[in-house]
């Protein structure tokens, strides 16, 4: 059959998601969702906090514990090792890429749309990113493109009891890993599609169905129940401030989403283009597989837009449909092209797409020159060698314009990408960092501070990046009451300004204190605008005389 996967595009899949995903993953510091997200699994091995997730001592309820039991999995594996925990994310991208390939067979029956649509959606710039971080979005998602895949799967085979039971466990996955975000934002926009477009029978599949959703209650509640046993009252905290964050905070007019085209990167032209692909081609309006995916596509955006709370990390759930659909577009122009007089309304879009590529790659050694060469990150050889490589590519790209070999075009991107993750992230890292960071993590290496509490002004407002940073936890304490204090005694004190500020004088005459240093955890140079104080603390160790 033509639809049936084939071992070697999968094997195919895996090793470009290796470059893609896992080659210099940690080039980039940490932001604050992975510092959060690594802070709890750190918290979790130990301090032993499994089933009630902690951050910096305090309980953290407001996101679904699986990611972050995957995340404890490796700082088990390799303590405190920032690749291995981005490695994490990689392995969901790439579940997420493989059966990402294994839907698209399922639907289409077209072995290259599927092959080409995966690659475009491995080399998108939001995809590329959430692989590569930390992040706890991609594993919601990667677990309902499996469901969704199952799911699709019992209605083509005679085994449906046994899909319709995979389905139900990967749904409850996903919504042990960020409760019902890819419900609505995933699974919602695509049934309604698929009922519209391909209409289920449902005959013999009603046992299955009810499977299903008992699977996925029971997977995907059995932890929410077991809070709400032991934790209710935080948990109805927990739901009311997640409510009202939803409502209240990053909000949003209904249109802000409409340059969700940007998320693509790249492909930003082609998505755009595809988007009026039934404006010029009568031939796509009756075509039921380009319909489906085009509502499914449309579906996503609107219910996105519909939500108060807007950030454009929420964006990746269209990107599933989007890359679909720019997939269509280039194998519908390989197929034209291949006849003797392809429309010329084709011809003109195609190479004006492949010509805009291969221009803004022509233009990425200019970044180099003025980001990396002129600063003294990189060499002139080695500029000029990559310099040639992108050269090339970029006068291949221009090359497939004029030769109108759309899935070339596609390969000299994946190529691209290969050779930005394997030899121009290393050197990005200057640039993108603050090369001139001096980060609170050196007390990790102080071996006179081990087992010594931190503590920090309850006043203050200390950002949870200096917690991941410093790698144990810093607790607020009130500072008035000195007999407190004193019971505290060894430990470190994390100030923006000085003890002498903060702390009663009476209690510092009963103390030596001995300054260690003063931190900047600034990712950004100080030239930047995201340059902040809150950034910088000093650390003094406190004893008693």
């Amino acid at each position: 059959m033509k639809n049936r996967p084939q071992l070697f595009p999968i094997l195919f899949i895996i090793l470009l998601c290796f470059f893609i995903f896992f080659i210099n993953n940690e080039m980039i510091i940490p932001d604050i969702m992975e510092a959060r997200n690594m802070i709890t699994a750190n918290e979790m091995v130990y301090d032993g906090h499994w089933l009630i997730p902690t951050m910096n001592g305090e309980l953290r309820l407001e996101k679904p514990p699986l990611p972050t039991w995957i995340s404890a999995m490796a700082e088990l594996i390799a303590p405190a090792h920032l690749g291995i925990q981005r490695a994490m994310s990689g392995l969901a991208a790439t579940l997420l890429s493989v059966f990402y390939y294994l839907l698209a067979l399922q639907f289409f029956k077209y072995k290259r749309f599927a092959w080409i649509s995966t690659l475009i959606f491995i080399t998108c710039f939001n995809v590329f990113l959430i692989g590569r971080t930390a992040s706890w979005d991609i594993y919601c998602h990667a677990f309902m493109l499996v469901a969704i895949y199952l799911w699709i799967r019992a209605f083509k085979s005679p085994n449906t009891l046994f899909y319709f039971m995979g389905a139900g466990i990967f749904m409850g996955l996903s919504f042990l890993s960020k409760g019902p975000v890819s419900f609505y934002a995933l699974l919602l926009p695509f049934l309604i599609a698929y009922s519209i477009f391909y209409r289920p029978n449902m005959r013999g599949k009603w046992l299955g169905m009810i499977a299903m959703l008992f699977f996925c209650i029971v997977v995907g509640g059995w932890w929410y129940a077991y809070i709400h046993a032991f934790h209710y009252e935080e948990l109805q905290y927990v739901i009311k401030k997640e409510s009202g964050a939803w409502i209240n905070h990053s909000v949003r007019p209904w249109y802000y989403y409409w340059r969700f085209f940007l998320e693509t990167g790249i492909w930003s032209i082609l998505m755009l283009t595809a988007l009026f692909l039934p404006a010029w081609s009568k031939e796509v309006r009756h075509k039921r597989s380009f319909l489906f995916i085009y509502i499914w596509m449309l579906l996503t955006l609107f219910l996105l837009s519909c939500l108060p709370e807007k950030k454009t990390r929420y964006l990746f759930p269209i990107l599933i449909p989007s890359c679909y659909l720019m997939g269509y577009l280039v194998v519908y122009w390989y197929n034209k092209f291949n006849r003797k007089c392809p429309p010329k309304k084709d011809v003109i879009l195609y190479r004006f797409n492949a010509w805009m590529m291969g221009i803004v790659v022509a233009l990425i050694p200019i970044g180099g020159v003025i980001f990396l060469y002129k600063d003294g990150h990189v060499g002139l050889f080695l500029l000029l060698l990559l310099t040639l490589f992108i050269e090339i590519i970029a006068i291949f790209l221009m090359r497939f314009a004029v030769r109108l070999q759309p899935i070339n075009m596609v390969g000299a991107i994946v190529v691209l990408f290969i050779t930005l993750a394997c030899f121009v992230l290393p050197l990005l890292k200057n640039v993108v960092n603050n090369s001139e960071i001096h980060s609170i993590s050196q007390v990790r290496e102080m071996e006179e501070l081990n087992n010594i509490p931190f503590y920090y002004k309850e006043d203050n407002v200390l950002r949870i990046e200096i917690v991941y940073a410093a790698g144990r936890k810093i607790r607020p304490t009130k500072t008035t009451d000195v007999d407190s204090l004193m019971s505290l005694l060894p430990f470190v004190w994390v100030t923006p300004t000085s003890v002498q500020s903060e702390l009663p004088s009476t209690f510092l005459r009963q103390v030596d204190t001995i300054y260690i240093d003063k931190y900047d955890d600034n990712r950004w140079s100080k030239s930047d605008k995201r340059y902040k104080p809150e950034f910088i603390n000093n650390a003094i160790l406190l004893k008693r005389k």
